[in-house]
């Protein structure tokens, strides 16, 4: 593994490196460093750039770098505040799918990567930025509801709360680590003292999706989740037209359930 090797500093270097360490900065572009040294914006990228030839900053896309930190050996060292990072990477974004899931006790399955919801279009699903690896996915702002906000020291960080998480899940199984994973996860919701009917069924009207409705539907009655007939019933009254897959990334082959127009095409 390539050692840190670090080059000597300016007093204008050191200034803005000792701001943005004070100021728990996770990622820096060129605005912030015209907010510490007013300059064109070239000439800011410039003073970026050859702070990450000096070891002192580590480039992670485009515009975009984090200090090294002084403790660290190697010039690329893994960003610990990986949350944080995915908030100033994809913004507006939150967490969701199987790191919310994580968080909320709701799977004992540990991921190597964080997934994450943006607003932003991204040229690649997965990303490895910093040495971490993000599954992203892209919806619009009408989807965007039903987060709550954690911090981590001084950075804010939003997650898709319990229910919502549920509904990222169900409308794109893999972002919560698979079929049978999703699975798992929505029976340890509908036992828990997290489950919210009411919300969760609110947020899939929100939502506007019938596949979503169908996997829920469905995976309720599973479950035997503690929901009423006419909860059941409100779930069906918008249930799209035409058959769609309990897991979409699994076999075309499966045990039709025309209550739930929903084929279900892995073990259960």
């Amino acid at each position: 593994m390539k050692k840190r090797d670090l080059a000597g500093l300016s007093t204008q270097e050191r200034e803005i490196i000792s701001n943005f360490s004070a100021n728990e900065k996770v990622t820096i572009g060129p605005d912030d460093v015209i907010v510490i040294h007013p300059c064109p914006r070239g000439t800011a990228n410039q003073i970026l750039s050859r702070l990450a030839r000096k070891g002192w900053l580590q480039r992670l896309k485009h515009g975009v770098y984090s200090v090294v930190p002084l403790s660290s050996s190697i010039p690329k060292p893994v960003i610990e505040d990986a949350w944080s990072l995915a908030m100033n990477l994809f913004r507006p974004a939150f967490i969701s799918g199987w790191s919310a899931a994580e968080h909320w006790g709701l799977t004992e399955q540990i991921f190597n990567s964080v997934s994450v919801v943006t607003m932003v279009n991204q040229r690649k699903a997965v990303q490895m930025i910093g040495s971490i690896r993000f599954r992203t996915r892209t919806l619009t702002e009408e989807r965007f509801f039903g987060t709550k906000t954690v911090w981590f020291g001084s950075n804010a960080v939003e997650i898709a709360d319990p229910s919502r998480m549920v509904i990222d899940i169900l409308d794109l199984p893999r972002f919560g680590g698979g079929g049978r994973h999703t699975i798992d996860i929505l029976r340890q919701y509908w036992h828990s003292e997290m489950r919210d009917p009411e919300l969760l069924l609110d947020y899939a009207i929100r939502y506007k999706r019938g596949s979503v409705f169908k996997r829920l539907g469905f995976l309720a009655e599973e479950a035997h989740a503690p929901v009423s007939e006419e909860w059941i019933q409100s779930c069906r009254k918008y249930l799209s037209k035409g058959i769609s897959y309990l897991d979409p990334d699994g076999p075309e082959t499966g045990k039709i359930i025309s209550k739930w127009n929903l084929c279900i095409n892995l073990p259960l």
